[in-house]
């Protein structure tokens, strides 16, 4: 059985099944930030949810980065290597998008286990 949490009008943030976490699409709540903070932003909102589950941050297997500027990457690196420690690293692919909606330039899905 699925747990579901989080619901918003078009889906749930985070959905659990036989042990793995799957967070949805995250993105940050002020768009005037840079894609630094834009990243320091989601970071802060995924170790919520993945605490409300009954998880963290070490136990990340996959992240999947939406970026509308690819240029702007060693940006958000900067603030992914500091949040996550490097022997916990999940597989990881980031993507470049058109436009993610708004002046929001980054959003990012991840899996974990408990």
């Amino acid at each position: 059985m699925a747990t579901r949490q989080l619901r918003t009008p078009i889906m749930h943030r985070v959905v659990e099944h036989n042990g793995m976490v799957f967070v949805g699409g995250t993105t940050c709540d002020d768009e005037s930030l840079d894609m630094a903070g834009q990243t320091r932003e989601i970071l802060a909102k995924l170790d919520t949810y993945l605490a409300e589950a009954g998880t963290d941050k070490t136990k990340l297997l996959s992240a999947t980065i939406f970026l509308t500027d690819l240029n702007r990457k060693p940006e958000m690196d900067a603030v992914w290597k500091a949040w996550v420690a490097p022997e916990n690293l999940p597989a990881r692919a980031t993507v470049g998008v058109a436009d993610l909606g708004g002046d929001t330039l980054i959003e990012i899905v991840v899996t974990a286990h408990k």
